[in-house]
Order: structure tokens, then C-alpha cells, then sequence
């Protein structure tokens, strides 16, 4: 009885088989090299962990990071300014292209605003600044045991940190996606 071995081979001049799908033993390998990576790079609390009120683990921006290095993923950023005179707010897509090939693997698009609660508000420095601010632009947060006097965040001192959270929605999508 003759046995042949089957030999496998990467694909030529690409990353994906040329009748456009992976093998189920690249697919095997794909996983191998990132659960190594999650094994011997990755921290739990540092680059992935849990987000409270959700129950499944959560890739961190340093854990993307990890697997854009591992993979030699190159991030590319396409920015849309959606602001308006009372809010900032971009919308981010994200391309993932391989450092070497050029190919794009895969994206994702990420949003945020200056209307999210965490942007729109402050805690007040003093109670003078609360009792100074016009009475639409304050509240008094409840929690159970405490109370917060917060005042509206201006959207301008928050554009950046608005930008680069649309930008890390976007990456960190792209790379799960990818």
C-alpha cells in the first residue's frame, strides 16, 4: 500500500490561498501563533481584561498594539469631522494593511463625541465655579452613597481626547476584525 503525504504550502505572493481562503491548517496555525502571543506578551489588566457590566473578555488598545506587531499590521486612519457648534464628534475608520504585502486585511469604523457623559461633564473645582455656571450647564450627579456637583465640559478642551477614543474604537475593532 502507497501513502502519499500531502505537502503544505504557503500561498504564493499573497497571504491568502489563491482560491481566496485560508486552509483549515493555516486557520490552526493563525490561532496557535495568537494564543502563544496572549501566553508569553500579553497581561491580563494591561493588554486585555473585563470592562465592568460585560462579561467577556475585552481587547485593550496595548493588546491591538501586540497584535498589529505581531501580525505587521500597519493601522490607517480616515477622519471625518462631524462637529457641530455645540458638539465634537468624529467618526474614525480604520484600515488595516500588511506592512509588507500592501494587502488590506480588514477595518472597522469608530465614533465618539464630546456628548458622551464622560466628556460632557466635570466635577466642579469649588462650589463658587457651580453657583457661577448658568443653571442648564450644571447638574448634581446622585450616586448611592455620594453627590457630585458637575458642570458642562467646554467641547473644545475635549477634542483631542474625543479624536484619539474614535481613533482606538476604530483600531481596536479593525483588529478583532482582521
Amino acid at each position: 500500500m502507497n501513502t502519499q503525504v500531502m505537502e503544505l504550502r504557503q500561498p504564493q505572493g499573497g497571504l491568502v490561498a489563491a482560491d481566496g481562503r485560508m486552509s483549515a491548517q493555516q486557520v490552526l496555525q493563525h490561532a496557535m501563533v495568537v494564543q502563544e502571543v496572549m501566553r508569553a506578551v500579553m497581561r491580563p489588566g494591561v493588554h486585555f481584561g473585563e470592562i465592568p457590566g460585560t462579561d467577556k473578555p475585552t481587547l485593550f488598545q496595548p493588546g491591538a498594539d501586540k497584535l498589529c506587531m505581531t501580525f505587521r499590521i500597519a493601522p490607517e486612519f480616515d477622519i471625518q469631522d462631524l462637529s457641530t457648534s455645540d458638539c465634537v464628534r468624529y467618526r474614525v475608520t480604520c484600515r488595516g494593511v500588511h506592512q509588507l504585502s500592501g494587502v488590506t486585511l480588514g477595518s472597522c469604523v469608530g465614533e465618539a463625541s464630546s456628548n458622551e457623559e464622560k466628556y460632557k461633564w466635570r466635577r466642579s473645582v469649588t462650589d463658587e465655579e457651580f453657583d457661577a455656571t448658568p443653571p442648564a450647564m450644571r447638574r448634581v450627579k446622585y450616586g448611592k452613597k455620594w453627590n457630585t456637583k458637575q458642570v458642562r465640559t467646554e467641547p473644545a478642551d475635549v477634542a483631542n481626547t474625543v479624536l484619539k477614543m474614535a481613533e482606538k474604537r476604530a483600531k481596536i475593532g479593525m483588529v478583532l476584525n482582521v
